[in-house]
Parts: structure tokens; sequence; C-alpha cells
């Protein structure tokens, strides 16, 4: 399988798996009455009137693709993580992308005042925050797993060694240093 060495393809990739498996933790919570509200209902209650506008149709579209596009983000996020820091202690790592990002984006979501749907309990809070623990394991398996092993390089220790393969970064930089000026004179 080809690997994929753009980093931010690979966190949109890593982030709408991430997002497939919050979304399913976040059903079945919502199935099993341990949360009030799906996280997308809770994300429409940012742009719509009302709790009966955002869990329409219409409405959970509109919290799905505001959980895509943070999703995105997550899943860059993810990337940036792995190819500053390594791809060792994948767990940990994919438990604080998950927790921490949720945790912003929970609160952000809730702090809106216009924001009717929000929910005030605990078990709800704890669902969304264990639906962005299992995100930021996705997110961070799928990054390390489908990443192509350029991006993971870690600089030299010392001024002897070289990467063992050019990043995207790198290789776009040689194309661009290779092509020449036009140098015109005037007569």
């Amino acid at each position: 399988m080809k690997k994929i060495n753009d980093r931010i393809y690979l966190g949109m990739i890593s982030g709408i798996v991430g997002l497939i498996v919050l979304m399913g933790s976040d059903i079945f919570s919502s199935k099993m009455r341990i949360s009030q509200r799906s996280y997308a209902t809770t994300a429409a209650g940012v742009w719509v009137s009302s709790r009966r506008q955002a869990e329409k149709w219409q409405g959970q579209l509109l919290g799905t693709m505001m959980n895509i596009g943070l999703s995105m983000v997550g899943g860059v996020s993810a990337v940036k993580i792995l190819t500053t820091f390594g791809r060792d202690k994948l767990i940990p790592k994919g438990i604080f992308l998950g927790v921490t990002f949720g945790s912003m984006i929970t609160a952000i979501i809730s702090g809106f005042a216009q924001n009717k749907v929000k929910p005030k309990d605990a078990n709800s809070n704890l669902s969304y925050l264990l639906s962005h623990a299992l995100f930021g394991l996705a997110s961070v398996f799928t990054a390390a797993k489908l990443g192509d092993n350029s991006l993971f390089d870690t600089p030299p220790k010392n001024d002897y060694l070289q990467s063992t393969e050019q990043t995207t970064e790198q290789i776009i930089r040689s194309k661009r240093d290779d092509v020449q000026p036009v140098q015109y004179t005037l007569h």
C-alpha cells in the first residue's frame, strides 16, 4: 500500500477516521441514554435557535458538517504531534490529543450564549470526553499507520547523519530551487 507523504492530506484522512470512531461512540452513548443528546445536536445548537431545529435532519447534517471540519483540524494536529515528537507511545499521545482537543471544542461550543442545546449534566460531558479520547486514539493510529516514513524522520543528531528519504517539503523546495529565474538585460 502506498503511504501518504503529505501532512495535511494525512491529517484530513486521520481526522475523518477519528470522526467515524467518535460518531460511533456517541451514537452508542445516546442509544444507551448515557448522554442526553448527540454531539452533532450539541454542535448544531450553536447555529440554530432551538433544540427542535438542532434535532431535525437539517440540524443533524449541520452539526455533522461542523464535526467533520473540526475533526480534520484534530487530524492535522495528530500528524503534527507525531511528526514532531515521533511515532512512539501512541496510546498516551492519542488520549492526550483527544481529551485536550475535545475539551477545548466542547468548552467553546458550550460557551456560546446562543447555544440552546448545550448539555449541563456530567454523564453527557463525560460521554463526549470518552468519545474524543477514542477520536484521538483512532486519529493517531491512522496517521502512524498511513503516513510515509519520510514524514517521521527526526532531525540529525549531528552533521554527519542524513535523513533516509526526503520529506514533501524537501522535495518541493528542491524543485523550486531547480527553477532558474530568467534574467533580462536592457540594450
